[in-house]
Parts: C-alpha cells; structure tokens; sequence
C-alpha cells in the first residue's frame, strides 16, 4: 500500500508497509500513482511521456523512472505487502504485564470546564479524594503485576491532582523507598489546570516528574470561555503567571502546553502562536474537542477545511521558526522515521485495558480515564485485581487489525487504530472509528512527513535530474522484542 499526497512543493510517497517516505519528481509521482492503480509498466510509461514531453521528459526518463521503481521495489521500499497482519494478534496476545496506570487522585476540580470529558471532574460519579492507602496499593498492584518490566509509568491525573497535592507526594515518596528492592523505575507525570501551583508544587515536579502536563487553551478570550472557576469566573489570568514561572524554573524542558480547540476557535494556530510568542513556550499541543456532536463547542463538517488549512500553516510557521534558529514542538508533528516506535506499538497502541489502566480514588480499575464509571467497563479492583477477564481480553485483541475500518487506511501503522475511547463513544463498539478524529490525524501526519521532507530527512536514492527520488525509512519493526520471539520488552515502547 502506498500514499501520494502533495503539500508545500513536494510530491510525496510514503510505502505504509515498509515506513519508506520518497519525495520525487513530477513524472516520477505519475509513473507510482499509475502502477498503484494497476496499469501495465508500458502503458504507464507511455501515459508519462505522452503528458511530460512538453516538459523535456522522453521515452528513456521514463524507463529510467521505472527502472528506479523497481530497484526500490527490490529493495522493500515501495510498493510492499503488508507484513504484520498474520502477527497482529499474535503480539498483543504476548504482552501480559501492566506497565502503567493513571491515578485519579481527585475525583474533583476547582475549574469547571464545560467540554471536560470527566463531567468537571468528578466522572459523572461522586467527589471524592484518593487516600494514601488506596494509592499506595495502587502502585504495589503495578508492581505485582509488571512483570520483569522495569520502568514504570505512573501519571497523577484527575479532576485536579494538585487538590490532593500531600498523597501525591506521599506515593511518589513511597515509590522512590520501594524502587531499589523491586528492580523498578518509576516515572511519575502530572496533569494540571495550574490554579494550585506554588513554589513547593514547582519544587516537586521539577524533582520528581519526569513530565507535566499544563492545560491552557491560549488567548485569554478563548481560554476563558471553557476554562472557568465554579462561579464562572476566567482561568487566563490566575494560571498563565504560574505556567510561566512554573516553566522557566524547570528550564524550558519536560512540559506540554495542552490546549483544546473547538468549533469557536478553528483559528487554533492563533492560541499557539499566542503561546509561544506573546508567553514564550515552546512545547505545544492543541487536541480537537471530542464532545457530544449537538454540543455548541461540537466540531462540524464545515470546519475540516479550515482545520486542514491550520494544520498546514502550522507546519510551514514551525519551518520557518527552525531556520530562524527559534524552534518550537508541536505534539502531533514528532516524527522520528529513523527510531519510531517498533511494530508492537505500531499495532497495538496505548495497551488500554491490558499494559495501561486507570484507577479511580476508589481503587476500581477501568482500561482508561476515559471509561471512568462506565458500569460496563469495570474491570476489578486493585486488591482483587483483574475480575472481568473479558474485558482484558476485548481490548487485548483491539489492535488495528481488528478495526475493519482500519483495513484500507494509509496511517494505520501511526495511529494504531485511534483512541478506543473515543471510538466507543462514536459508535458503541472499541473496534470502531472516529472518523472525524481519523481525518484530522490523517492531515497532521501528511504535514508532519512532509516537515521531515523540509528539514532533509531524505537521504539520496538517485541523483536528481529528472528522474530522481529521495528516501527515508521509518524502519517499524525497531528490533521488536516482541517481533523476535521474546517473551516481553523492556521500555521502547
């Protein structure tokens, strides 16, 4: 399976199976497209000089093109079969470890986000607060069930994690007593609205979390019309001071920006712009809202193009600023085609409801925070562990493969499939697809691919001239433990 898209002056390949990206010339992209459409080397050739003569192009180019195609053909670089199909339940079936959890410490917030996922905090459950106890469990049932895995991934969500500031600290203190006797390393995350930061909190975090998440939305007219206080009073002006001494005391390093954009801000460019220009940060990340479609907030069909038209302009803005020697990281656009993730996580994704889990301020388990208080997805408790082995099972077998409306799509091997939060909420069924999502996470990897275009990812194949092609491999299978034959990994992914 290929893909063939153009965007900022490149003609653009990518081999999905292999992870080859080629960036060619013009006859050359119409000799690939007509082969993948099933036409005969001759007729193909023919077609090309007859369309490309004008151009200078003669028979000789384009048997010459062909012959590259072929020679990349040879050498598993285009036009490849899919591989990791017959493997793809196989490998999820291996992985028996948990290797993550999300701690709800807060089942509570102090902003009252109207588009929040968690219903303002408290899961459309009670409030509530997780005990040292509940957590401490929490973090002894991971290690009890990761295995040989030694790195371990534990984030303090919510709600609000910093109103339950003390049991955060008390388990991460418990956590570093336990680390050296239990072989294990645990990294610690923390998503926060930024209202209770101090300089203690800064401390912490900077000490202890190996990233923190900081949710703003950008300007302040746009931040504050979701992100307000109970008495619907704006976030802007409280949060930003903390974010900025917050990230200048952490050295500019281990932070996301996270901001949602919704059908009232589809210039989302503007909230980063705003955030890197006018408060000087410079990782970013900008989510779509995901929301009930008769939502005010919701995202529309008429916004896509607009959507896509932002994406790209994004991309151009953040080449510029990279040869102004003025970086700044986007989420969506990290893209490493040399040393990206290995099959395994090409086909499985996030591991939710078997190598991740959340745990509420109860101690339930639920495969992620996104299942929260769903009765139908509550897997077990951490004192009884896994109860509901179906569930485990369901999502064990979720991979890519088993999304048939995955089967024909160019970005599978990058998304994975997509979040099966969000596909069940979309359609009722884990194995299904956001669509909308789909096609905004389609438009971010074509602007992303064709930044690495930009910025000389392409090693040379051929020299340029006419019949030139460019490449770079993306290389999925990584050394894949998994892939191998063994029986677990141990943190590429």
């Amino acid at each position: 399976m290929i893909h063939q898209y153009k965007l900022n002056g490149y003609n653009i390949v990518l081999d999905v199976y292999s992870g080859s990206v080629h960036v060619t010339d013009d006859a050359s992209y119409d000799l690939i497209a007509y082969l993948d459409q099933g036409m005969e080397a001759s007729a193909a050739c023919a077609r090309v000089f007859e369309e490309y003569r004008d151009r200078g192009v003669t028979r000789q180019d384009t048997e010459e093109i062909l012959e590259d195609i072929h020679e990349l053909q040879s050498m598993g670089k285009l036009f490849t079969e899919d591989r990791y199909q017959d493997k793809a339940f196989d490998l999820k079936q291996r992985s028996s470890v948990v290797k993550a959890l999300c701690l709800l410490v807060a089942h509570t917030c102090n902003l009252s986000c109207e588009y929040c996922f968690a219903s303002q905090g408290h899961f459309k459950g009670q409030d509530g607060l997780m005990s040292f106890e509940t957590g401490k469990r929490a973090l002894d049932f991971l290690v009890e069930h990761s295995g040989s895995r030694r790195n371990l991934e534990v984030d303090f969500f919510g709600g609000e994690p910093l109103v339950n500031f003390q049991v955060c600290k008390d388990l991460v203190a418990y956590a570093r007593s336990i680390e050296k006797e239990k072989n294990k390393n645990f990294r610690f995350t923390l998503t926060t609205n930024g209202v209770g930061i101090t300089d203690e909190v800064i401390d912490w975090t900077n000490r202890e979390c190996h990233n923190v998440v900081l949710s703003l939305d950008g300007r302040k007219e746009v931040n504050d019309r979701f992100r307000v206080d109970r008495g619907g009073r704006g976030s802007y002006d409280t949060i930003v001071p903390k974010f900025r001494e917050f990230v200048r005391r952490r050295g500019g390093q281990g932070y996301y920006m996270r901001g949602t954009y919704t059908h009232f801000n589809t210039d989302f460019t503007n909230d980063l712009f705003h955030m890197a220009d006018d408060l000087g940060f410079t990782e970013l990340s900008m989510e779509p809202v995901v929301t009930d479609p008769a939502s005010p907030s919701a995202l529309t069909e008429e916004d896509l193009p607009v959507l896509f038209d932002q994406y790209e302009l994004l991309a151009r803005d953040m080449l510029r600023r990279e040869k102004e020697g003025k970086p700044i990281t986007f989420y969506h656009y990290m893209l490493d085609l040399r040393h990206g993730p290995c099959i395994y996580k090409r086909i499985a994704g996030c591991g939710s409801g078997t190598e991740y889990m959340a745990v509420t301020a109860w101690g339930d388990l639920y495969p992620c925070h996104q299942f929260v208080n769903d009765p139908e997805y509550k897997m077990g408790n951490i004192w009884d562990g896994v109860t509901r082995t179906d569930i485990r099972d369901e999502f064990k077998l979720c991979n890519v493969y088993a999304r048939p409306d995955c089967q024909d799509c160019w970005a599978k091997l990058y998304c994975s499939g997509g979040c099966a939060a969000n596909s069940y909420h979309a359609t009722g069924d884990i194995h299904g697809t956001y669509e909308y999502g789909c096609r905004l996470f389609r438009k971010r990897i074509e602007c992303a691919l064709m930044m690495k275009v930009a910025q000389g990812a392409m090693t040379s194949f051929t020299e340029p001239g006419g019949t030139g092609a460019d490449t770079a491999e993306s290389g999925p299978e990584a050394d894949c433990a998994l892939l191998n034959g063994e029986d677990g990994c141990d943190g590429c992914c």
